[in-house]
């Protein structure tokens, strides 16, 4: 009897022993790439994910965070997503517009009206199932699964804008879609398009006047160095899209996509709030280190120009555009 107990307590331990060689085994790490620095709202979003789908698998899907462009410029790590080479990544919607031009109608100007306006409208299940919908109609090889954002945009240069006027003749580095290069001119402004990492040096040496960017990447990324005056012009949101490569996820068992959804669906619901709040404690930063940061923008000759193109430019953009627009306006 005793050798019994000792055979099958031998047995026991070799199946504990293989199950928790075959749990370990189980362990997957994935490649989560983008192009800011971890201390922006970027890190906030990929600790959010990597934490929720970490808990959700009980640790056998584990993120690991590539930021600051190590695996390239976002237009880069689309196509290495798409190909299924980087598993997840984050984009600007103005880059996701290179891949699907309808998401350009996340950069239209002042579609937003305020911060708040922006946390419940990237909050917002309904403008997040548009703009899946959206992807999924218009982009082969990758899904996207979750939106967020950085906070409003704002223009920096050597010299205050404080009023449209201001605009006249100045050389603006833009994002490359169709909303930047019709609304700069539009204001007055010569476009200049330039991958962000080129963005400093070209402030430096005057290749362009002015950037635009939210204010946490602006103090992130030094830009202040160059471009000693901020001015909150607000003009529109620094939304992203958060991607999975198709070939990952049709690799995936449905409770793994389940698991992986419902980390996007906790970036969805808690980035947006986080992000503003760094936005505020970066502005407070720049101040405190002698930036001039510019509040009294006279917004409202932008907003004249910019009003008659909301509905134009999303008409123009497609139908996909159009719902989102619709859907994020009527947000109160």
């Amino acid at each position: 009897m005793d050798r019994l107990r000792s055979v099958l307590g031998a047995v026991v331990a070799a199946l504990v022993m293989t199950t928790a060689s075959a749990g370990a085994q189980e362990v997957k790490h994935y490649r989560f790439a983008y192009d800011q620095p971890k201390s922006t709202g970027y890190g906030i979003l990929g600790d959010i994910f990597s934490d929720k789908l970490k808990a959700l698998s009980k640790g056998t899907m584990l993120i690991d965070q590539y930021p600051g462009a190590q695996l390239g410029q976002e237009p880069q790590v689309l196509q290495l997503v798409k190909s299924g080479d980087v598993e997840f990544c984050i984009s600007s919607s103005a880059n996701a517009a290179t891949l699907s031009p309808q998401a350009g109608v996340m950069s239209m100007h002042f579609l937003f009206r305020s911060e708040a306006h922006l946390i419940k409208a990237i909050a917002d299940p309904e403008v997040s199932k548009a703009m899946k919908a959206m992807i999924a109609d218009t982009v082969q090889g990758a899904r996207v699964i979750a939106l967020s954002t950085l906070g409003l945009r704002s223009m920096y240069s050597k010299r205050e804008i404080k009023k449209i006027d201001d605009m006249k003749g100045l050389k603006v580095r833009v994002q490359a879609t169709p909303t930047e290069d019709t609304m700069f001119p539009a204001y007055g402004a010569q476009i200049v398009h330039m991958p962000f990492g080129s963005v400093y040096t070209s402030l430096q040496t005057g290749v362009i006047d002015v950037a635009e960017n939210g204010v946490n990447v602006y103090l992130a990324n030094k830009h202040y160095e160059v471009a000693p005056v901020l001015s909150m012009t607000e003009h529109e949101a620094n939304n992203s899209l958060v991607w999975v490569s198709d070939k990952l996820w049709n690799s995936l068992s449905p409770e793994q996509q389940g698991w992986v959804q419902g980390a996007a669906d906790e970036v969805n619901k808690t980035q947006p709030a986080k992000a503003i709040e760094l936005e505020h404690q970066s502005q407070d930063k720049l101040k405190a280190i002698g930036v001039k940061v510019v509040t009294d923008v006279d917004k409202s000759g932008f907003v004249t120009i910019a009003d008659p193109y909301l509905d134009k430019l999303a008409k123009d953009l497609g139908p996909h555009a159009e719902k989102v627009k619709d859907l994020i306006r009527a947000i109160k």
